[in-house]
C-alpha cells in the first residue's frame, strides 16, 4: 500500500484563544512561545500545555469601540524579552517584557505619516500589515502590506528606510479587488540568510524578490508549466498599458485565484520554497 505521511501532536496548548490564532514565534531562550489572535498574545512555556500567561490585550470594555486587531507578532531573533506585534492600522509595537507583566504600553511605535494625495476609499484596508519579520541580525523589521514590503530600523520610528512595490500596478485594480476580496489576502514575507534580499509573494502565481544592495528586484513564476526539474526560472514582467510585447503579461489576464500567500527561505543557502495554492514548490540557486 502507498505510504501515508501523518503528524500525531506530542502536546496541545488549548483554551487560551478566542479568536483564530494569526502568529506563533518562539522565543530565543528555547523556552517560551507566544501565540497571537485578533485581540491578545499569550506567552506559554513549552513543559506547560494548560496555563499561559497574557501580556497583549487589546479588547476593549465596549466591543463597539475596537478600532484596529493583531495582525502579527515575532519574538527578536537575540533579546528574549523584546518582541513586535503588527496592527490592521499599519502600525508596528516594539514591546519589552521587562517593563511590565501586561504590555500595554510599547517601548517603540513606528508608523509611516499618509500622503494625502494617496488617500482613498482603500487606503485603510490596503495599509493593513499581514506580516511583520525581523532580520536576521535583529537589527530592522520587515512589514508586508497589501502593496508593498517595508524595512524599517530599530531605531527610527517615524518611517522606514526602504519601500519595495511589490505590485504597483493593481492600484488602479482596487476596486475589483475589493469586490472579489481578493484585497483582504494576507501575504507573507521573507528575510534571506544575510538579510540582503527579500522575497514576497503576489497574484498569478508569482513572487517578487529584492536585492537590498543593488536594488535590483525580479517576478518570477511557480507554475506546473515552467517548473520541470532544472529548469532554470524566467523574470516575468506585467505590461499595464499601452503595447505588450510577447513576453510581458497583460495587467488584465493576471488570475488572481492564483496566489503565493506562504514563502520561506533557507537559513543559510540560496534554497527557497514557495506555496502556490495546493502546490509546493521548492527552487535553489543555479548550481554549475
Amino acid at each position: 500500500m502507498d505510504l501515508m505521511v501523518e503528524a500525531t501532536p506530542r502536546r496541545v496548548f488549548a483554551n487560551a484563544h478566542t479568536y483564530h490564532i494569526n502568529s506563533i514565534s518562539v522565543n530565543s531562550d528555547y523556552e517560551t512561545y507566544m501565540s497571537a489572535d485578533d485581540l491578545r498574545i499569550n506567552l506559554w512555556n513549552f513543559e506547560i500545555t494548560n496555563q499561559s500567561f497574557n501580556i497583549v490585550d487589546i479588547k476593549p470594555a465596549n466591543m463597539e469601540e475596537l478600532t484596529e486587531v493583531i495582525t502579527a507578532a515575532e519574538f527578536h531573533p537575540h533579546h528574549c524579552n523584546t518582541f513586535v506585534y503588527s496592527s490592521s492600522k499599519g502600525t508596528i509595537r516594539l514591546c519589552d517584557m521587562r517593563a511590565s507583566a501586561l504590555c500595554d504600553r510599547h517601548t517603540k511605535f513606528f508608523e509611516e505619516p499618509e500622503d494625502p494625495s494617496n488617500r482613498s476609499f482603500f487606503s485603510e484596508i490596503i495599509s493593513s500589515i499581514s506580516d511583520v519579520k525581523f532580520s536576521h541580525s535583529g537589527r530592522y523589521i520587515m512589514t508586508r502590506d497589501y502593496l508593498t514590503v517595508k524595512v524599517w530600523d530599530l531605531n527610527m520610528e517615524n518611517r522606514p528606510i526602504e519601500t519595495y512595490q511589490v505590485h504597483d500596478y493593481l492600484r488602479s485594480k482596487l476596486c475589483s479587488l475589493y469586490e472579489n476580496d481578493c484585497i483582504f489576502d494576507k501575504f507573507e514575507c521573507v528575510w534571506n540568510g544575510s538579510d540582503s534580499v527579500i522575497m514576497t509573494g503576489s497574484y498569478n502565481n508569482f513572487f517578487r524578490m529584492f536585492d537590498r544592495n543593488t536594488k535590483r528586484d525580479v517576478t518570477l513564476e511557480a507554475s506546473r508549466e515552467n517548473s520541470k526539474p532544472r529548469a532554470i526560472l524566467k523574470p516575468r514582467k506585467v505590461c499595464v498599458g499601452g503595447k505588450r510585447r510577447k513576453d510581458e503579461i497583460s495587467v488584465d489576464s493576471l488570475d488572481f485565484s492564483k496566489k503565493i500567500l506562504h514563502t520561506a527561505w533557507h537559513p543559510s543557502e540560496n534554497i527557497i520554497a514557495v506555496a502556490a495554492t495546493n502546490n509546493l514548490y521548492i527552487f535553489q540557486d543555479k548550481v554549475n
